[in-house]
């Protein structure tokens, strides 16, 4: 399931297709932060690396976000609504520590959402939209982010994030991963070749990858931008899912890249050295449980 993250106080319609099929829960979340600024922090030194062991500069000259490689003083001054509970809590401890934050909420079970007790200047909005087939969701997401953009987004909203729901955040998540635009390196490949990429390989698909193209693979858990910059670029309606944001992301090259701190499965991957921090992980869930009814 996916959430979406959007910096400003906005209220989105967005209606999809109505489906009388028994499906699985839409649930979409809007967030507004303010950022305070800081000017006293340590000196930078220029002849000490900030990480040796993992890159942390694309070829296109595109930071790669690991722990290590900013300065948070800097930055700072029962379907799948189950999953809801624990993703606020757990940002709530952990995301945009100190700004000010609100979460629209967009589910097809406003009653089950959670009244939860918030920080000071959060808070946490519930919009009912109609319900959406497992297969669709994806689909859905994508268009309600293009629709949005193309119409308000530009007027209203300053960073867009989109994120799974049913995660939880373990460690620091803040304005360190803000950029007009930003991919999150998928945790089942990013050590691998490009050949071992599971990007789209028919070629009548919009979405069509060469086997010898592709810079990284990028997660569809964790991604977002500036929403002039997804204007200009024209945000597309086809980005119905992962191959399709990692169609987009070859096209147009992120201006930041988060390693898979920003998004990982302890559980299937474990805690492996070069991960210093796990900071949005994935939470177990029975799936048959959760997408059966």
């Amino acid at each position: 399931m996916q959430c979406i993250f959007i910096a400003q106080n906005i209220l989105c319609p967005f209606i999809p297709p109505p489906d009388p099929k028994p499906c699985q829960p839409l649930i979409f979340l809007f967030v507004s932060i303010v950022f305070p600024f800081l000017t006293i922090y340590a000196q930078p030194k220029v002849l000490t690396p900030c990480r040796s062991d993992v890159l942390v500069l694309t070829p296109w000259l595109a930071p790669v976000v690991w722990e290590g490689t900013f300065n948070t003083d800097v930055l700072n001054e029962q379907k799948y609504v189950v999953f809801l509970e624990l993703f606020l809590q757990t940002a709530e401890k952990h995301f945009m520590v100190g700004h000010r934050v609100t979460y629209y909420v967009f589910t097809d079970q406003p009653a089950d959402v959670p009244h939860l007790p918030l920080r000071e200047g959060r808070r946490v909005e519930v919009l009912k939209v109609p319900s959406a087939p497992s297969w669709q969701v994806s689909m859905y997401r994508m268009e309600m982010i293009s629709n949005f953009s193309q119409q308000r987004g530009i007027h209203e909203v300053d960073y867009l994030v989109c994120v799974d729901v049913d995660m939880k955040f373990c460690d620091h998540v803040g304005v360190e991963i803000l950029s007009p635009l930003f991919g999150t390196l998928h945790p089942s490949f990013y050590g691998a070749a490009r050949e071992a990429f599971t990007d789209e390989r028919q070629p009548q698909s919009q979405a069509y990858i060469l086997r010898d193209e592709g810079d990284f693979y990028y997660a569809g858990g964790f991604f977002g931008g500036a929403m002039v910059v997804d204007q200009a670029n024209g945000l597309e309606a086809v980005w119905h899912d992962e191959s399709h944001l990692n169609r987009y992301l070859l096209d147009h090259k992120p201006t930041k890249v988060l390693s898979p701190e920003y998004l990982w499965d302890r559980q299937k991957l474990g805690w492996p050295p070069v991960m210093k921090k796990l900071r949005f992980v994935a939470v177990p869930k029975g799936h048959l449980d959760i997408r059966g009814s």
